[in-house]
């Protein structure tokens, strides 16, 4: 074992960071939620796991929160906080013994897994807050410093003149990757909001000159900001051209509601009865419906109830069936569930129970979250518990419907062959150059997106 001076770290030095990120950073997208006292005495206890392990280790606190077991640690302390709560319907699947040996520590946090990662929900941010670098921050953060193979770039809602970050500057990026001999390890979404003049009349370009493998749009954005159902005139007809042009993935952002004028349509009703029309089209529900300030529980057809049941709801009432052409899409939704394994057990259990185990997709909408890698890690050793399963029909999380989750589902629904793909990120230039950063990595287990209400509020308001 190395002494804790072989290798001197420029960031974060002293190891104040944790790996795992139990913060209240949101995408932008809704108000950031404070931390519970559960999540704030996990850090605590985080904290003080890495001032014991690593001298028992013979580390600096850096070198051991850089290293497996500072994330398997990490994690261990998230799950003794969460059961002295109460708080015990998920977990995180790992053996105690992870927090002081390395080997079983990278079995288990997935250093030594094999798993597919597509991404289908990212974000390129041109000028976060003290990241002046933008690109070449995004291209550390998604594919040096976690274990993402490929991600597709989305965007934010809004008009033509005034986009945050234009599909330009996405295509920029994307660009620089392939440079990189990426082997096009990133897709772009196009944006569009068929209730603004233009935007289903560009879809064309969109296609033919920059070409999207998929369209993203807000039921709940609009001028006047006045939102649509996909089962309205401007959703049909959205849908109509995406069937024409031959590109037949839309992503909806459902749930996450920017505020009181746009709950109507951040919430689900038209799912169902749109993919039961277009069954040749498949539609992807960005964040599966989720809304922060309602508590995931068992699904009861009978109840009124908001955030993910809203969905599911849809889906039952217009018969549309597992494993059909609705994809339900964890993109902040899991970030925020990680705060409260419980929530998380319902929510993941009940998309895979009735959206089916071959539609849930991997999404972290990062990097509003700085490098998914933690997102990562909790979601391959989180399990379901035993009780939750037996009671409600959850399955239990195996490491073939892991594997689905992470990349495998988004792949058939992108037209992709994951073992193709593999083939050649496994040695691009990413790949190797991934390779050599691993000798002396520098995540920085940083977050990019507002924080507190008053960053929020600060953020470019939507017309």
């Amino acid at each position: 074992m190395k002494t804790g001076t072989d290798h001197v770290f420029p960031v974060d030095p002293h190891g104040t960071r944790l790996p795992i990120k139990l913060d209240s950073t949101s995408n932008g997208e809704f108000v950031p939620v404070p931390l519970s006292a559960t999540n704030r005495a996990a850090n605590r206890l985080a904290h003080e796991f890495a001032s014991s392990f690593s001298k028992e280790l013979n580390l600096t606190r850096r070198e051991f929160l850089v290293s497996a077991c500072g994330a398997a640690s990490t994690l261990l302390a998230f799950n003794r906080a969460n059961a002295a709560a109460g708080k015990t319907g998920g977990y995180f699947d790992l053996s105690a013994e992870a927090a002081l040996e390395p080997q079983l520590a990278r079995l288990q946090t997935g250093a030594a897994k094999e798993e597919f990662i597509f991404d289908v929900q990212g974000h390129f941010i041109a000028r976060p807050a003290g990241n002046p670098k933008g690109a070449e921050t995004f291209v550390k953060d998604v594919f040096m410093d976690s274990d993402t193979d490929l991600m597709v770039l989305s965007f934010v809602p809004s008009t033509q003149e005034n986009e945050p970050v234009r599909i330009e500057e996405a295509d920029a990026v994307r660009r620089i990757v392939d440079k990189l001999e990426g082997t096009h390890r990133l897709l772009l979404h196009g944006r569009v909001n068929p209730n603004q003049e233009g935007d289903v009349e560009g879809m064309d370009e969109l296609k033919g000159k920059w070409g999207v493998s998929a369209w993203k749009t807000y039921t709940q954005y609009g001028p006047g900001r006045r939102g649509f159902f996909m089962t309205d005139e401007p959703g049909i007809r959205m849908v109509e051209k995406a069937r024409a042009l031959g590109v037949k993935v839309i992503c909806i952002h459902k749930g996450l509601p920017f505020g009181k004028q746009s709950y109507e349509h951040s919430q689900c009703s038209d799912i169902g009865p749109i993919a039961k029309r277009f069954p040749d089209v498949k539609f992807l529900i960005y964040h599966s419906g989720f809304v922060s300030a309602e508590r995931e529980q068992a699904y009861a057809h009978e109840a009124k109830r908001d955030g993910i049941d809203t969905l599911i709801h849809s889906l039952v009432s217009s018969g549309v069936a597992p494993n059909s052409n609705v994809y339900p899409e964890l993109g902040s939704t899991w970030r925020f569930l990680m705060r409260d394994p419980g929530q998380a057990a319902h929510a993941i259990g009940k998309l895979l129970k009735y959206c089916g185990e071959d539609n849930l997709l991997w999404g972290t909408d990062s990097i509003w979250y700085g490098s998914p890698q933690d997102q990562i890690q909790a979601f391959r050793s989180f399990q379901i518990s035993p009780e939750l399963r037996a009671r409600h029909g959850y399955p239990e999380i195996t490491p073939a419907l892991r594997a689905k989750v992470f990349g495998l589902n988004a792949a058939r629904v992108y037209g992709l062959d994951a073992a193709e793909v593999r083939k050649y990120t496994r040695r691009d230039r990413v790949a190797h150059e991934k390779l050599a950063y691993q000798e002396h990595p520098e995540p920085h287990f940083l977050t990019y997106g507002p924080k507190t209400r008053r960053e929020f509020l600060q953020l470019p308001p939507g017309p």
